[in-house]
């Protein structure tokens, strides 16, 4: 297919359009730039989500559960799941898919992605895959990031809400202390609520942040416990 038809079929709002033009700006094909140059006077009318946390906290989990919620709502989602790669092969075995794998209406759409060795917790066309997202006409984009728990704050950079997910017996108390999550997260997520220790850990992330609400100009995040 001709590059100008590919770009036409995105405009026109079609899917697969949009899936091949993820794959060659992923893959940092020769006309991944001019297809971000295409696609950008379109870009800005999306709210970008990002979710990081630990493995095992129920990221995507909680990220389906806001899917379907948002979808009550009347409004279209797209989300990026960057799963870790091999550092052999470079191949990933992109697991989110499976779990993202539930039915849902034609106003999802979803997205596996490596990290294909960069550090932070996201790849390095996740940027321009967001803005691909957001020119295509979706409402919400979430970006969920690979889930390493300490090396995570570059979602800071491309998310405008950025959601931490913690969950009790995880040590995720001693990993939010270290890592730096404290200063990026908006909103301060306690998932799996219902197991023992959920509302020791929401007090004290509680409490920490608002120690620290001073270098937020006395704005304290907000600190929810919920069982996606």
């Amino acid at each position: 297919m001709e590059f100008k038809e590919l770009l036409d079929q995105f405009h026109s709002g079609n899917r697969r359009a949009l899936s091949r033009l993820m794959t060659i700006v992923e893959n940092d094909q020769e006309q991944a730039a001019d297809i971000i140059k295409g696609i950008f006077p379109k870009t800005g009318n999306a709210h970008f989500v990002g979710i990081t946390g630990a493995p095992g906290v129920g990221k995507s989990t909680l990220v389906n559960a806001l899917t379907r919620e948002w979808g009550r709502e009347g409004k279209r989602t797209a989300i990026v799941a960057v799963d870790p790669s091999s550092p052999f092969t470079g191949g990933a075995l992109l697991g989110d898919r499976i779990r993202m794998s539930s039915p849902m209406d034609n106003d999802y759409f979803f997205r596996s992605v490596s990290s294909r060795g960069s550090l932070g917790g996201l790849s390095r066309s996740c940027s321009d895959l967001v803005k691909l997202l957001d020119a295509f006409g979706f409402d919400n984009i979430v970006v969920e990031t690979v889930g390493t728990g300490q090396s995570e704050v570059e979602i800071a950079t491309l998310a405008e809400t950025v959601l931490v997910v913690l969950s009790a017996g995880y040590g995720d108390e001693i990993q939010a202390y270290k890592a730096g999550l404290m200063e990026i997260g908006d909103i301060f997520v306690i998932n799996k609520a219902d197991l023992d220790g959920s509302d020791k850990m929401a007090n004290t992330i509680r409490n920490m942040l608002i120690q620290t609400s001073a270098e937020r100009e006395g704005w304290v995040p907000p600190v929810v416990k919920v069982v996606s």
